[in-house]
């Protein structure tokens, strides 16, 4: 029995990087109670009833997990009493640790990917500033506004990196193999994830359904008032600001109050005629309705070629169908919560022409609330158990973001397709229930994922010619 314990420690020796990860793993598996006590000085996997453990963190070759079952069945028949703490607790303390490295791993991951799409749809109304002339904390207020309109399409995909990354680690440690060694059940590993991705669904829920709708009303409403005054789309001097299609403005310089020199009107929005307008005043009245221009001219182009020139001493450029067109900001089926998309004011603009765009949004923020849940699954499904280093096989990280994308990229175009047609509703729902259900299932029934033969022959001919390469490049004749 020695010599067996002398080899086993030898097989799961690991180096000393690992010591403080596995004396957390130590006080996990030996509960301090006065029953887990009296049997630590028989027990031969432990020196005296300290908790110097030999089952070092390392890497366990194929056979290790029943070798390692062996050595504690014998060693401490009464192991059920050690881990009796684990049974007692609601939330145990092995699922304490591993839902808490999860968390971390899962943070790093989302605040990272989520500040790059941030700054990217950010940068995308940088023109806020530049065209309308809003203050820098306009700005980081609409920027502020964004943010929750993302987060819950980033957040799934930070999970199955939090999770994957945590369950590999550990495999990779043998922590895994231990955890089946010492008779833990799998629910240890998959309850207190299941949890978390439950919590992550129901805050994507609101997320999507209430808080991002008024986040997008907010920005719209923002642009739309920042845009109504056609002086502050103009404020840029000496250059051309396009106010509408069709029609250009250019000042030269701008004087106190709302007055200007250098006027350029380009209006081509009527395709029977072009009228250029040059003045050397103008100014925009308090009601923001029209462009009083002075001492000037308006040249008229009609479609044959003819110009005509008009000269004038004062003109007034009518500016009121504009701006109440670019002071009033107009909402879609993204910009309705929950409760406006399942009763839609039959006299919305928006709803009589595409009324299909707001069933479709609904049943898709429905749909897509499950991604944090189905997506665990798959994570479990393809890195919950102890596999053996030898294992020729796609990092779990990528086999798990692959199917992911998958997924988010099929519901997305079905979204599309119900636009048109309210019979592919069905099918929002039916992608990712089905793709969670059967990842459920093979962790139920503890089946594993593997490729299909043909997908599978094809990689491992990739891989013995890379290593067939790479021994030709780097090998020699002895």
């Amino acid at each position: 029995m020695k010599g067996t314990l002398l080899a086993f420690r030898g097989v799961l020796a690991g180096s000393w990087s690992f010591r403080k990860r596995w004396q957390e793993f130590d006080r996990i598996f030996l509960p301090q109670s006065p029953d887990c006590e009296r049997h630590l000085g028989a027990c031969p996997i432990y020196r005296g009833g300290t908790k110097n453990s030999l089952i070092k963190p390392g890497k366990i070759p194929s056979g290790g997990r029943q070798i390692a079952a062996s050595i504690v069945e014998k060693a401490h028949p009464r192991r059920d009493v050690c881990v009796s703490r684990l049974q007692g607790n609601p939330m145990k303390i092995l699922e304490q640790y591993i839902l808490r490295r999860v968390v971390l791993m899962f943070t790093t991951a989302l605040l990272p990917v989520l500040a790059i799409i941030w700054t990217t749809q950010v940068l995308q109304r940088i023109n806020l500033v530049t065209d309308s002339g809003q203050s820098v904390g306009s700005f980081m207020v609409l920027a502020t506004m964004i943010l929750p309109t993302i987060v819950a399409t980033v957040l799934p995909f930070a999970l199955v990196i939090g999770i994957t990354h945590t369950l590999t680690t550990m495999n990779n440690d043998s922590e895994l193999a231990v955890i089946d060694a010492a008779g833990a059940p799998r629910g240890i590993i998959q309850r207190p994830l299941i949890l978390l991705a439950a919590g992550l669904s129901l805050f994507s829920f609101v997320m999507m359904g209430f808080i991002e709708p008024a986040m997008r009303v907010n920005v719209r409403t923002m642009i739309a008032t920042a845009y109504a005054d056609l002086l502050s789309s103009v404020i840029e001097e000496k250059t051309f600001r396009q106010i509408e299609p069709g029609l250009f403005v250019q000042i030269s310089e701008r004087q106190s109050g709302r007055a200007m020199k250098g006027l350029l009107v380009a209006d081509s929005r009527d395709p029977s005629s072009e009228l250029i307008y040059y003045a050397r005043e103008g100014a925009v009245d308090e009601s923001g309705k029209s462009l009083v221009m002075q001492d000037g001219e308006v040249q008229r182009k009609a479609p044959n070629g003819d110009v005509t020139v008009i000269r004038f001493d004062r003109y007034a450029f009518d500016l009121s169908d504009l701006s109440e067109e670019r002071g009033q900001a107009r909402f879609g089926a993204k910009d309705r919560d929950h409760f406006y998309l399942m009763d839609p004011d039959p006299l919305d603009e928006r709803y009589v022409r595409k009324p299909n765009d707001f069933s479709a949004e609904f049943h898709r923020r429905v749909s897509a609330s499950f991604f944090p849940l189905v997506f665990t699954f798959i994570s479990l499904m393809v890195c919950g158990d102890a596999r053996s280093h030898r294992e020729a096989r796609l990092h779990p990280m990528a086999s798990a973001l692959i199917m992911a994308l998958t997924l988010f990229w099929a519901s997305n175009y079905v979204t599309s397709l119900a636009e048109s047609s309210p019979a592919y509703n069905v099918l929002q729902y039916a992608i990712p229930l089905l793709a969670g259900g059967t990842a459920a299932f093979m962790l139920a029934t503890n089946r594993q994922a593997r490729l299909p033969k043909a997908f599978s022959a094809i990689v491992d001919a990739m891989i013995a010619m890379s290593r067939k390469r790479l021994g030709d490049g780097t090998g020699g004749t002895a």
